[in-house]
């Protein structure tokens, strides 16, 4: 009766619980909703949708979302360091 008992143990071990979603099964699972980049709120398929359009026209980001002086410094920033480049001794 021992080997049985130790077969059925060892069964009982390999075998998932039934609570247990396969991984297959996940692997096929569509997803319908997400999370925003922006806030990490819940979002429905269509709003994602519409949120990584938005976010990936440049065109509508490009304005507002830099202060004006502070893209100016950037860009004398930018300048100074080709300069530094061509003229090392620049301060």
């Amino acid at each position: 009766m021992y080997p049985i008992c130790w077969g059925a143990s060892i069964w009982l071990a390999l075998v998932p619980p039934e609570t247990e979603v396969p991984e297959e099964v996940l692997r096929t699972e569509i997803h319908v909703d997400g999370r925003s980049p922006v806030d990490g709120r819940l979002l429905s398929a269509g709003e994602y949708a519409a949120l990584q359009e938005f976010l990936a026209d440049d065109r509508r980001l490009g304005e507002w979302v830099v202060d004006p002086e502070l893209r100016h410094l950037v860009e004398l920033l930018r300048l100074r360091r080709t300069l530094r480049q061509v003229v090392p001794f620049l301060p």
